[in-house]
């Protein structure tokens, strides 16, 4: 079971570590668990500085396919291994939505990052608009076509009207979904549309739910060590 915590664009390099000193010891409590915080390009160094030798792994937000060049504001896996950090999430529906992120280069940023030798969690999911026209599979199939297969992928089913929302997708939407990404590529699905400690329990217990993408309530030690309880009892 993956827990992973998706900061994006909060905590700065100070409240970073920090927050990485509270939660250091999450592994060692939660049996069957593996955790993962995405902190913001500036808070990765300082991320990995509080979390000392816990088992907590430190992924980026995001990494380039190449491994250098003219591509400003963007960083290479190499750059992102020589910080120690072990893997990268790609193609975020906040990245599809705002910064013209395609499944092209979904599958460019995946392949490369899982050449170099970081883990990849590589999201899918389809919007309100797209789920009410009855495209949900049509779109998820077109997504995850595209991802290569490696033992180091993990895919992240994100619905996007679930995310910042409020709205969860049931369990019994999420199973839906999961099983039919799982027909589609064999990598270990989690799901991330509004996880909170409150509904962690019943998106777990799923068959076909290996873990959770976590926005806000990550952001939270405690919400975030009971998303991670919820994973133990599940796992």
């Amino acid at each position: 079971m993956l827990i992973a915590g998706n900061w994006k664009m909060f905590k700065g390099a100070h409240e970073a570590r920090q927050f990485a000193t509270t939660i250091r010891h999450l592994p060692e409590r939660m049996a069957g668990v593996d955790v993962v915080v995405c902190p913001p390009w500036t808070s990765l160094e300082a991320t990995i500085a509080g979390l000392g030798k816990s088992a907590v792994r430190v992924y980026a937000q995001n990494v380039h396919w190449e491994l250098e060049g003219p591509f400003t504001g963007e960083a290479s896996a190499p750059m992102l291994l020589e910080l120690g950090v072990t893997g990268a999430l790609v193609g975020h529906s906040e990245r599809r939505q705002y910064f013209g992120e395609t499944d092209e280069t979904v599958r460019l940023r995946a392949e490369s990052a899982l050449e170099a030798g970081l883990a990849v969690i590589a999201c899918v999911g389809e919007t309100a608009d797209e789920r009410q026209a009855g495209e949900m599979q049509q779109v998820l199939e077109r997504q995850v076509s595209v991802l290569p297969r490696h033992e180091r992928l993990v895919i992240a089913y994100e619905p996007v009207w679930a995310i910042g929302t409020g709205l969860t997708a049931t369990p019994d939407l999420a199973q839906e979904a999961h099983s039919f990404v799982r027909s589609l590529h064999d990598a270990p699905v989690l799901y991330g549309g509004s996880v909170k400690p409150e509904n962690a329990a019943g998106l777990l217990a799923q068959p076909d739910v290996d873990g959770a993408l976590v926005g806000g309530a990550s952001l939270d030690a405690l919400d975030f060590e009971a998303i991670c309880q919820a994973a133990a009892q599940a796992a």
